[in-house]
């Protein structure tokens, strides 16, 4: 988290609409973090997206003229895109996902894994360590939940280096005043 995904992902689509390619943009329905009908990003850039809540909605949604695919969060939508985004990209659009790789717990995000072994070109992106300052490829969890999808922000998950990961959930703390 906070290395820049969304931002990465908004540059390149707009990028392409400038070059006149029609763009479909999509968002799962349960990111409502900051807007229901964008994909915005922690520093506030914005652009409109369909918010779909499963991949088959997504297919459905497609619009045969779209030249360009845009999938925020893709890490929320499951295995099932890895036969989407390959069925997108067959019928000849370009399709541009942007997601975590791994949970809080440090393992494999499904279905980056796949779409990553599938993929034309992959830009992997790092945050900073909240801790140490050191280039971050794991996102923190702050929050108690043992749920493997917990949408949130700076208040759910910080990113973290190597050295100062702690898979798991966190240790639950009780303060007693006397």
């Amino acid at each position: 988290m906070f290395s820049g995904k969304t931002e990465e992902l908004i540059r390149r689509l707009r990028r392409a609409a400038i070059a006149r390619e029609r763009i479909q943009v999509f968002k799962p329905a349960i990111d409502n973090r900051f807007s229901e009908t964008e994909i915005v990003t922690h520093g506030e850039m914005r652009m409109e997206s369909q918010p779909v809540s499963n991949v088959e909605e997504l297919a459905a949604a497609l619009d045969v003229r779209t030249q360009v695919v845009g999938i925020d969060e893709c890490n929320f939508f499951g295995p099932g895109l890895v036969d989407v985004a390959n069925r997108i990209a067959d019928a000849g659009c370009r399709v541009i996902v942007a997601g975590l790789d791994t949970d809080f717990l440090g393992r494999p995000f499904p279905p980056m894994p796949e779409l990553l072994a599938i993929a034309e070109s992959i830009t992997k992106l790092q945050a900073v360590c909240m801790r140490c300052g050191a280039p971050a490829n794991h996102s923190q969890r702050l929050a108690v939940s043992e749920d493997l999808i917990l949408v949130g922000a700076r208040d759910v998950y910080e990113p973290r280096c190597r050295r100062c990961f702690e898979p798991g959930i966190p240790k639950q703390t009780c303060l007693n005043f006397v």
